[in-house]
């Protein structure tokens, strides 16, 4: 086995590993919308359900990054592989800049509620954290899928530069 191919390998099950967490939220989402606050807040911030994935989740995303990253340069050659490999890491790290512009906040926010009352408007926050976390969940379903193609396509002929 070629080192591309163990490292396509390893890029692959650790963007599985990424979107398995996220698609627990995506497949969560239709029940969870219908938890009363007492419910939703009990489980999401005072049991912190989640609380792994912000640890083990995390080394999951960024590792799933970088090997993709190196997996672009490495098939750089590789005419359509390479596109289909670029679009891939692109969108995991689109997921990434997207749970840090929607779903970090929110987690801070939750972190508050703790120590403070709930407020009046929770069902705000609790949509966008959940929304957010759907969205993320469907773009990393096409950045792995991107990078499953790019295993698929031809990949036996380098292009000529």
């Amino acid at each position: 086995m070629t080192f591309i191919r163990v490292w396509r390998f390893i890029t692959l099950m650790l963007a599985a590993f990424s979107l398995s967490l996220s698609m627990t939220h995506l497949l969560e989402l239709p029940q969870r919308m219908q938890f009363d606050q007492q419910l939703w807040i009990r489980v999401t911030v005072i049991e912190n359900v989640y609380r792994l994935f912000g640890t083990v989740g995390a080394v999951f995303e960024i590792a799933a990054i970088l090997t993709a990253i190196i997996l672009v340069f490495l098939v750089r050659k590789y005419g359509s592989t390479f596109y289909w490999t670029l679009g891939g890491a692109i969108l995991l790290a689109i997921a990434f800049v997207s749970w840090i512009i929607f779903i970090a906040p929110m987690n801070a926010e939750f972190a508050k509620w703790l120590t403070t009352p709930i407020p009046a408007n929770w069902m705000q926050y609790r949509d966008r954290w959940e929304y957010a976390h759907a969205a993320n969940a469907l773009i990393k379903i096409m950045g792995l899928s991107f990078l499953v193609i790019s295993v698929l396509v031809k990949t036996t002929e380098k292009r000529e530069m």
